[in-house]
Formats: C-alpha cells, sequence, structure tokens
C-alpha cells in the first residue's frame, strides 16, 4: 500500500490525491501560506479549488491593509519562506514576475523599488 489517500474535493467533487499520507508524510497544502483553516471553508479542496480560496482569502486580507497598517501585518509575521506560488505571490505581465501585495507585505518592509503593487 502506497499509503496516498485518495480524496474528493468537497467544491469541485473531482477525486484528487492528499498528500497527508498514513506513513505521516505532510500534504502539498502546507506549501500555501497558513492563513485560514481549510475546514473553516469546507472538508479537504483539490489543488485548484485551495489555491483559489487561499486567494481569495489573501485578496480580502490585502483590501484592508493601508500603508499605515502594512507595517507589522500578519503576514509579516508568519513563518519565512523561500517559494513562492504563482497566483499567491506574484504574476506574469509581458514576460516578467510582478510581485503581488501579498509577497511584499509577506516581506514586511517597502524595497524602495517603486514596485507595481507595493502596499507601502
Amino acid at each position: 500500500m502506497n499509503g496516498i489517500k485518495k480524496k474528493h474535493c468537497s467544491s469541485c467533487q473531482k477525486p484528487f490525491n492528499c498528500g497527508d499520507t498514513i506513513e505521516g508524510e505532510s500534504c502539498w497544502c502546507n506549501d500555501f501560506p497558513p492563513i485560514f483553516n481549510p475546514f473553516d471553508i469546507a472538508d479537504c479542496l483539490c489543488p485548484s479549488c485551495f489555491k483559489k480560496a487561499c486567494s481569495d482569502k489573501i485578496d480580502e486580507f490585502v483590501a484592508t491593509i493601508t500603508p499605515e497598517t502594512a507595517i507589522g501585518n500578519k503576514a509579516s509575521l508568519l513563518p519565512e519562506t523561500t517559494q513562492i506560488i504563482e497566483g499567491i505571490d506574484y504574476y506574469f505581465e509581458d514576460g516578467n514576475y510582478v510581485f503581488k501585495p501579498w509577497f511584499h507585505l509577506k516581506r514586511g518592509y517597502c524595497c524602495k523599488s517603486d514596485c507595481t503593487n507595493c502596499p507601502y
């Protein structure tokens, strides 16, 4: 037995492999920012629906941030990670990375590079 858990997405109903194995390995969803408990939304979500739910939750949070509240925000208190996720931390525009406000908020300060989506 390979220990992979088969689940159905509670949003789209598509089957997917849960990365949380019987052997105790960590799930792929742990690569996403721990900004909400997915069980607040539903049972397990497939990678596509989870990414969308995470992105929506981040967008809701970012909408509440002003330059005055950006410093010391809860995103900057999350554990540091070197992994960035397309659609969460950045998008591509004309072949270039464009960092989203969430990426800047996680960094915790303005880099003074006049970034397009700087919340500071």
